[in-house]
């Protein structure tokens, strides 16, 4: 009986293992795995599966959620559904600072336990500081750095000593849980016991201070202590508080750096304890004697007062903290925070004609020093960043913003250790002043970016693709910060033409999810009550000179929320904005005469045969005439996605009339080109769908044989280039792009690879009177990802749910590799051609479908591992293959 008993049992766990053929894995809220501090409205569940079968369906989920004391908040019993992303939370509301558990079950599989904490309230909590804000340093809204004497003389700003905040504590009893939410602006570090919490860098995130700032909420369970205990926080100023004196692009001050928060205990018993910030914490100077955005960082070792943040410090000198009457809105931080991604030695070290040492990283950066040094007490080590170098080898910042250091004052006989806080720069060149009091020194460099998590990569047999590939990804991550910058140093604004026309080649390569629903947030706050959006959000200087308002900027605000959606399924933004992205192109129309927009900067840093800046080829209102229609047509589908029929024909009629008054106004019927037959104007009305069908063909031609008279060089700017590369695939010609960017002897991605470019720069012509660290023109980044490595959605997809899976080949290309963590899960796509033959291995996530496109004849076989497959149709030299989910490997002959 016993031996029967054993094999029935084996025979059922056997069972169980060949029954179980998928998992679920990567459990988010709102786009977060385990996240502390979620904002308590609108949570929305999401899931992934991996599943050794074929053509697998989620046929069902069932979500649990259960509060601290295991008590069931929400079941959402079992639906019948293949949704795993984006489900609503629909069950009892959930209290502040409650920590919950939740699992799904797909099908009759169980997830692992994952957990969210709803964010802290701030009641009771006060903003706090060193000293109360004054009134003539106030400068709100910036001022831009041209205009400062002109606007306040001589007068000193925002010159406010940097504070230490401090708090003892004592805890009786075991605690289960402690949680501390804190804001501190500009920017904070917080340490518990003398440790600093968490490893992030600037938080919290940049946003219009005059109106909300962000918190970060962290668990600290297990750095707190029976007995005695104290918290530590140390501020920057940011954007919060810019210095007068130094480097800086605009000059603002909201106030003197301050501090809100609140640590919430909850003890083994069930009872909670809160402390705030009041005036009870104690204040005092921080070692940091400088610290701007724009102008560096100074640390004055001999002003540390060693344990400040511990609890067996004598703080009587301290004084108490004072109280602020700053009342704004207070959100939990949504995007990723900024963290160290990568650590860099030192390549080549040498001395220039100064005596000065260089120090050469191999790598244009976004980022900060890290120094260890031993010296003479009270020597000031002086260290200067920069991208470029001059003739002389000596550090070049004429275009990135001069003059920015960092300084580290030595004191006592001790090897010392130093890394700014709250400053960054864009550099690869460190440039040490010259002093004979030095013993030894050891500069690294720190890489400093947007945690976002990578979820893309791409290869192929080009080398000098798989460069270009490089170039721009040091753009993109030395340009995400907690809002998309133009450069890491001279300006760090973010100019929002670049989110929209970056968008895709971003999120191919990193998860953005967050990060955009941060973006799009800083459009709509802001925006004008008119419902102007400006150039750049947050919004802190106005420019002038159409730098303020231009509608390839503005843009942004309708066309990335369009794109997120389409990227994520989330629509949440398109409902919440709908009114204000409606607004935006009432505003567009009201500046429209006859239906035509014509202001702005245009195609900006076109290749032209002057200086690059403003358009120099196509006239400004091809480009936003040609925006101002795509705004239209992406509301029409936004209103038909929510539900607005009125609204959706309204914006098809406005459609209509906008497109008439495009080719009316730039069509010129004789040529069949538009505008002055710009790559530009050409190529945007193709892709915008601005042209006339009969037209189609000739205006493509004209694109073209305007790039192959240029022997294939291109000329589109900042606004116009994705354009090109857009209009190029839609229409089959992905050979001229691979003939317009193979090339290193004409401006171009070549060309900066060719003058020693380690980072996208500003200019195709690699110019160093401009930033040398800037993404604007990465576009080739998308087409990377879907073309040459062949994933993209298909038209109506949304979030990946349906893929083309369709490598385009090329003369010069025999291989890619190409993988895209989507919301459903991993896809990859591998392909080779060779003399026998074309190979491609696919993987497509349970959740998904695709349709694989190989290069086929009629006549030719296409198998998958060996074994034949039937295909749905040839077409044009190709075969066409729907396929479900999971792992395949297609040879052609």
């Amino acid at each position: 009986m016993k031996r029967i008993y054993t094999i029935a049992l084996m025979l059922s766990f056997c069972s169980l293992i060949f029954a179980q053929t998928y998992a679920i894995y990567d459990l988010k809220v709102n786009g977060k795995n385990n996240p502390v501090g979620v904002d308590n409205q609108d949570l929305v569940f999401s899931w992934k599966i991996s599943s050794i079968e074929r053509n697998f369906i989620q046929p069902s989920y069932q979500i649990e959620v259960w509060d601290e004391q295991n008590n069931l908040v929400w079941n959402s019993k079992k639906v019948k559904s293949d949704n795993s992303i984006g489900v609503k939370y629909e069950g009892k509301s959930l209290k502040a600072g409650g920590y919950y558990t939740w699992i799904v079950r797909v099908g009759k599989v169980k997830s692992q336990i994952a957990s969210f904490v709803i964010a802290l309230n701030f009641d009771g909590a006060k903003w706090i500081g060193l000293e109360n804000d004054k009134d003539n340093y106030k400068v709100v809204p910036g001022i831009h750095s041209p205009l400062v004497q002109h606007e306040i003389r001589d007068r000193k700003t925002g010159m406010y000593i940097l504070p230490l905040l401090r708090r003892d504590f004592d805890i009786e009893k075991p605690v289960k849980r402690a949680v501390m939410s804190l804001s501190g602006l500009g920017h904070f570090e917080l340490f518990a016991n003398g440790s600093k919490v968490g490893d992030h860098f600037l938080d919290p995130g940049w946003t219009d201070y005059s109106t909300n700032a962000l918190y970060e909420s962290f668990d600290v369970t297990d750095m707190l202590q029976k007995g005695k205990n104290t918290l530590g926080i140390m501020l920057g100023g940011g954007f919060y508080n810019v210095p007068r004196e130094r480097y800086y692009k605009q000059l603002i001050s909201f106030g003197a750096p301050k501090a809100v928060g609140v640590l919430e205990m909850t003890y083994e018993d069930g009872a909670k304890e809160r402390i705030v910030t009041d005036t009870e914490w104690l204040a005092s100077h921080s070692p940091i004697t400088y610290s701007s955005i724009y102008g560096g960082e100074d640390y004055d070792k001999s002003l540390l007062q060693k344990g400040w943040n511990t609890p067996n410090f004598d703080a009587s000198h301290w004084k108490s903290a004072v109280e602020s009457k700053l009342n704004i809105e207070l959100s939990a931080q949504k995007s990723e925070p900024l963290k160290v991604r990568n650590r860099f030695n030192v390549v080549k070290r040498y001395k220039n004609h100064k005596g000065n040492t260089i120090y050469d990283f191999g790598q244009n950066m976004s980022g900060i020093i890290e120094l260890k040094v031993k010296g003479k007490d009270g020597t000031i080590v002086r260290m200067h960043p920069a991208e470029l170098l001059n003739k002389d080898s000596t550090t070049n910042q004429s275009a990135s913003g001069a003059p920015y250091y960092f300084e580290y004052k030595i004191s006592g006989d001790t090897v010392q250790e130093w890394r700014p806080q709250f400053s960054y720069y864009g550099f690869r060149y460190i440039e040490l002043d010259r002093t004979e009091n030095l013993e030894s020194i050891e500069i690294n460099a720190l890489h400093t970016t947007n945690s976002a998590r990578e979820v893309g990569r791409f290869s192929c047999s080009s080398p000098m693709f798989n460069k270009v590939y490089e170039l721009i990804d040091w753009s993109i991550r030395s340009n995400l910060a907690s809002i998309l910058t133009d450069c890491p140093h001279r300006e760090k604004l973010g100019w929002l033409e670049v989110a929209h026309l970056m968008q895709y080649s971003m999120q191919y390569r990193y998860d953005l999810s967050t990060f955009y629903k941060k973006t799009i947030d800083d459009m709509a706050k802001a925006q004008y009550l008119d419902g102007m959006v400006p150039t750049i959000a947050p919004e802190y200087v106005h420019f002038s000179d159409g730098f303020e308002n231009t509608p390839e900027w503005g843009s942004a605000f309708i066309i990335s929320s369009w794109y997120y959606y389409k990227w994520y399924a989330d629509k949440t933004l398109l409902e919440k904005y709908y009114d204000k992205m409606s607004s935006y192109v009432d505003y567009l129309t009201s500046r429209s005469k006859g239906y035509i927009v014509a202001y702005g900067l245009g195609d900006w840093y076109d290749l032209g045969p002057g200086t690059p800046g403003y358009a120099q080829l196509t006239t400004v209102g091809v480009t936003s005439t040609a925006i101002y229609y795509y705004d239209v047509t992406i509301m029409q589908r936004i209103a038909q996605l929510l539900g607005k029929k009125a609204d959706s024909e309204k914006f098809g009629a406005l459609g209509t009339k906008i497109k008439n008054a495009f080719n009316k106004r730039y069509f010129n019927e004789q040529t069949k080109t538009y505008d002055r037959n710009s790559q530009t104007a050409n190529a945007m009305a193709l892709y915008m769908g601005l042209v006339e069908d009969q037209n189609k063909e000739i205006v493509l031609s004209n694109l073209i044989t305007d790039i192959a008279g240029r022997d294939y060089a291109l000329t589109a700017g900042d606004i116009g280039y994705r354009y090109v590369l857009r209009a190029l695939d839609d229409n089959n010609r992905n050979e001229v792009v691979y003939r317009m960017n193979s090339r290193y002897d004409v401006p171009g991605y070549g060309w900066q690879l060719a003058g020693g470019a380690t980072a996208l720069t500003e200019s195709w012509q690699n110019y160093g009177f401009v930033s040398n660290n800037h993404c604007m023109l990465g576009h080739l980044m998308e087409w990377f990802f879907s073309v040459l490595g062949g994933i993209k959605q298909s038209k109506n997809s949304v979030a990946f749910k349906e893929l083309m899976i369709a490598p385009v080949l090329v003369s010069g290309i025999n291989s890619a590799q190409t993988s895209l963590e989507t919301s459903y899960g991993r896809v990859e796509c591998r392909w080779k051609d060779e003399t026998d033959g074309f190979s491609m291995d696919v993987t497509i996530p349970p959740g998904s479908i695709a349709t694989v496109v190989l290069p086929c004849p009629k006549d030719g076989k296409v198998m998958d591992a060996g074994r034949n497959v039937k295909v749905d149709k040839y077409d044009n030299g190709k075969a066409y293959i729907k396929i479900g989910s999971g792992n395949y490997k297609f040879t052609t002959k």
